[in-house]
């Protein structure tokens, strides 16, 4: 038997009420939560924050940009 260790999703989950009251430090707009990816996504911004160990980390230089 093999132990299994924590998905991306395990990693990344976050508290839904903190979700309700984050949003984008550029933009002061509303973030969609990507449970798979483990990002929280500006769309407004075309950025994409990162969830570390369940922590969001709403650095615009943390952020991945989100291109076409």
């Amino acid at each position: 038997m093999t132990a299994r260790g924590p998905t991306a999703a395990d990693t990344s989950r976050v508290d839904p009420r903190l979700l309700e009251l984050l949003v984008c430090p550029l933009t002061k707009g509303r973030l969609v939560y990507d449970a798979e990816a483990g990002e929280l996504v500006s769309e407004k911004a075309r950025l994409a924050y990162p969830i570390r160990d369940g922590v969001p980390i709403m650095l615009i230089s943390e952020a991945r940009e989100i291109k076409d």
